[in-house]
């Protein structure tokens, strides 16, 4: 089942595993010989080596492990198995540091996946959690996934975004309803770039640290999901904006017969707050000193931009006012 990927994945020596996920090579190589977790292809100087899967794998059976399952019952099972068992009621518990349920979140690429999954990467993301529940290898297996209950955050890792692969994400947000997407790239032209982050896509080019890619997922968190549902919002990922600026300059120029100008001062703050929301972002990632703050600020921001979104729709209710993006109103 593993050698359909050798020829397309990264391949390891058993040491660049076992530093990534933290076991010992001598465990590896138990749960190899002895249970048959692995099935690394050896060279002519009998090295093995392992798939990116296998690491995958490996972090899991080691998270399994940690929960109190035997790895002889589940060293067989692939990969969406572990997945299903680790993501259990009764496993919940014992991995969650804090109380309050983890942010859910869905990985493409096995790469990216394992970087989530690791204790160094877990350490660096404060009070906040991650349940990673679907890991698709690529974006073309997503697109055909089925999920019962849609994770909040989608994380993406592409080499190349072009303007194809703009649409299939789009695509997949649009079939799952995620609350917030981030994307990781390699090479693209500034246009898509520039396009996505309008449509409410964070993106990010590598190289990007451990570090790095926690703030960043840090910052799309509500910085108060304790006091979230008092003020409108069930969630504890800040949502995409809904509203784009040409769409909010067209609430601000209607004319009301409402004596105050509410819709215009509301859709003035969103688009300052949304704005201060990607210059906090950019700050983000342009400065590893105070990512700390800027993710903060982020989340702020994002939070109020939030909130000011629903009590836009109901002024607009109020009033007749159509927020619908293809509308234009003279």
């Amino acid at each position: 089942m593993n050698t359909p990927h050798h020829a397309t994945t990264a391949l390891y020596r058993i040491g660049a595993v076992s530093k990534t996920s933290g076991i010992p090579v001598s465990t590896l190589r138990i749960w190899e010989t002895r249970y048959g977790a692995f099935s690394p292809i050896k060279t002519t100087g009998k090295q093995r080596l392992f798939a990116e899967h296998d690491v995958s794998k490996a972090l899991l059976l080691k998270q399994l492990s940690h929960a109190g399952h035997a790895i002889s019952a589940v060293a067989h099972l692939d990969l969406e198995q572990l997945r299903r068992i680790s993501n259990m009621p009764h496993n919940a518990h014992k991995r969650l540091v804090t109380p309050g349920q983890p942010v859910s979140l869905a990985v493409v690429g096995l790469s990216m996946a394992n970087r989530i999954e690791s204790t160094k990467f877990a350490a660096g993301l404060q009070q906040h959690r991650l349940k990673v529940t679907n890991v698709w290898m690529d974006l073309d297996v997503a697109s055909k996934a089925k999920l019962s209950d849609a994770p909040q955050v989608l994380l993406i890792k592409v080499n190349t975004l072009q303007t194809n692969v703009h649409a299939s994400i789009q695509a997949l947000i649009d079939q799952h309803k995620f609350a917030q997407t981030i994307v990781i790239y390699n090479f693209a032209p500034e246009s898509v770039v520039q396009a996505m982050k309008f449509s409410g896509v964070i993106v990010r080019r590598e190289p990007i640290s451990d570090s790095e890619l926690a703030e960043l997922l840090q910052s799309v968190l509500l910085a108060d999901r304790d006091h979230a549902q008092q003020f409108g919002t069930s969630g504890a990922v800040i949502a995409a904006r809904k509203y784009s600026e040409e769409t909010l300059s067209r609430v601000a120029s209607i004319s009301t017969q409402v004596l105050c100008e509410c819709p215009r001062h509301v859709a003035e703050l969103i688009s300052q707050l949304a704005s201060f929301e990607e210059y906090s972002q950019a700050c983000l990632n342009n400065s590893t000193e105070d990512a700390h703050l800027h993710a903060y600020l982020r989340s702020i921001s994002g939070s109020a931009r939030s909130l000011f979104e629903n009590a836009l729709e109901k002024i607009a209710q109020h009033e007749g006012i159509d927020l619908r993006e293809d509308q234009r109103h003279a």
